[in-house]
């Protein structure tokens, strides 16, 4: 597995911070909305996939009430638009994410992975649960 570069932990950190901005009204609406966690993107890799000529990076995305699975293209390398979805192949399965596209200029793919998070304590636990799902994710099933 290739390490992130600093650029794409830094690209990362502001399309996370793009995503609270576009969405933080509407996650503290929520019911299971939780108030000690923030907007994170985390366990980030690459794939050896590619949508429209783009590489992707996958990983997770935590908000104080759902963890998603992400992946992001490399927005510089597309050869044409991106389609609204995404069949995803990883070596656990294959899984279909939705285009989404930010107002800052970010297009992504996501796809709910877990619903409700106000059990956790900490963005430490959180942490944790994105690591774990990253890890089923990535394993052979």
């Amino acid at each position: 597995m290739q390490r992130l570069a600093p650029q794409e932990y830094q690209h990362l950190a502001a399309l996370a911070l793009a995503y609270r901005d576009a969405h933080l009204r509407s996650i503290k609406e929520h019911s299971h909305y939780n108030p000690r966690l923030g907007v994170d993107a985390l366990c980030f890799e690459h794939l050896n996939e590619t949508v429209h000529g783009a590489s992707l990076m996958v990983g997770a995305l935590m908000t104080p009430c759902e963890l998603w699975l992400m992946a992001v293209p490399e927005q510089s390398m597309l050869t044409s638009p991106l389609p609204e979805t995404l069949l995803l192949d990883l070596p656990s399965g294959r899984y279909l994410l939705d285009l989404e596209r930010l107002p800052t200029g970010y297009e992504i793919y996501k796809r709910s992975v877990l619903e409700d998070l106000s059990d956790l304590e900490s963005m430490q636990d959180a942490a944790r649960l994105a690591q774990q799902m990253m890890s089923r994710l990535m394993a052979q099933s």
